[in-house]
């Protein structure tokens, strides 16, 4: 088929190395937003809010987005040998990506405080993180059990 061989496809191990770098760079963006909110702040302000934060992200982390990154995970591995390099997320979580990256400018440009916004930021940001690393790890274990030739 003429259009099958315009698909830009890639091994699925790049696929989860890719998803684990898109959540990666997303969650780090995230938290450096938030530091920029912070980091005007009194140091014992910082570590309370900074505190606050990282216990949201483990209650994400744990009950959304380790399950998410688990279930695309299967998803990709269940790929014969290779894929789009835009499957490393399901089409329909590229419609949730978008409304999320316009509910955080729409908060960004409310009058809300800073300080939530960071405690927000920081949570959504170190849970991201977090989840990107089962990515590397499967991708690490794709690699070590099948290396890829030359």
């Amino acid at each position: 088929m003429p259009l099958e061989s315009l698909k830009p496809a890639v091994p699925k191990h790049w696929l989860i190395a890719i998803a684990g770098l898109v959540w990666s760079t997303a969650g780090g963006l995230l938290c450096r937003m938030a530091w920029h909110w912070l980091r005007p702040l009194p140091p014992l302000h910082i570590i309370g809010l900074a505190g606050g934060g990282l216990a949201l992200a483990f209650v994400l982390h744990r009950s959304m987005l380790d399950r998410i990154a688990r279930r695309n995970m299967a998803r990709i591995d269940s790929y014969a040998d290779r894929g789009c390099v835009f499957a490393f997320q399901a089409w329909r979580s590229y419609l949730m990506i978008l409304l999320m990256i316009a509910i955080g400018s729409f908060l960004r440009h409310t009058a809300l405080p800073r300080e939530p916004l960071a405690v927000l930021y920081s949570a959504m940001g170190v849970a991201l993180l977090a989840a990107s690393l089962s990515y590397y790890a499967m991708f690490w274990q794709m690699i070590r059990s099948d290396p890829p030739a030359g």
